[in-house]
């Protein structure tokens, strides 16, 4: 099958699965990254490795024409951080790592973990022209553990994928036609600063839940006037006295940290 790809590395499993299906990608759009915390890398690499045409510039109305004179019977998106345009050529599936309609938005996992949510997944649906609502193809849920993490909370979508990617490429027609409205949803708004933000008079549960919830992405521990930017940070639980960034029963550690102005 001729497909194009839109997407980053953060749901590369959808790309790996597609060309696992013998897909024949024509061309991938991918975007700019910080390329630490959120990285392009491995899909690029995955594009050269394979001779893939690829762009970091933004999928427009010309390219899904150009897309659709090649011959393009499917174009899926896993992580692309731009709207794209919508055509009628060909289907366009985007893969959004949460039970819609539940989970709307561009950065949703981190409220799953915040709120304490009993479930999670990953939704396949069509693209329409509001980010997340169009019409459900496939869908697949999983319980969420005590200590799920973003990492892990991603490991488990990831596990999904292939399946999911299996019986889209198969049943095209008949998962299409089968394709259910959502309804109504849930919009949830993209984290901010003050979400990710930690400070000494928290309960180390609280702060536990927070770093959870943004695991391996910019967290910060604010005493004050200082602040510090934390990455893969954690909670050790206990005396937290003579520790530089204590918090009310415990004290935090980081891989990465950086002092901020």
């Amino acid at each position: 099958m001729k497909i194009a790809y839109l997407g980053i590395d953060l749901l590369k499993p959808v790309l790996d699965a597609l060309l696992e299906e013998r897909c024949q990608v024509l061309k991938l759009f991918t975007c700019p990254v910080d390329n630490v915390t959120e990285f392009n890398t491995a899909v690029i690499k995955t594009a050269e490795k394979r001779g893939i045409p690829y762009t970091l510039d933004r999928i427009t109305a010309a390219d899904l024409d150009e897309l659709a004179a090649q011959g393009c019977e499917l174009l899926a998106c896993a992580g692309y951080y731009y709207r794209a345009p919508i055509t009628d050529a060909f289907p366009m599936v985007n893969f959004h790592p949460t039970p819609l309609p539940v989970g709307r938005g561009s950065w949703p996992m981190p409220w799953l973990i915040l709120e304490g949510a009993k479930l999670g997944g990953v939704t396949a649906h069509k693209m329409a022209a509001e980010f997340d609502t169009g019409e459900i193809l496939l869908r697949e849920r999983f319980p969420l553990d005590e200590r799920e993490d973003h990492q892990t909370y991603m490991e488990k979508v990831s596990e999904r994928v292939p399946g999911m990617v299996h019986v889209l490429i198969h049943n095209l027609s008949q998962v299409l036609e089968n394709a259910q409205p959502q309804g109504a949803g849930e919009y949830w708004p993209l984290p901010a600063e003050k979400d990710w933000t930690v400070t000494p008079d928290m309960d180390a549960a609280r702060v536990d839940r927070i770093l959870r919830a943004f695991y391996g992405y910019e967290c910060v521990y604010r005493d004050g006037e200082r602040k510090t930017e934390l990455i893969g940070g954690r909670v050790i639980f206990g005396e937290s006295k003579g520790r530089p960034f204590s918090v009310q029963g415990g004290y935090v550690v980081a891989d990465k940290m950086k002092a901020l102005k």
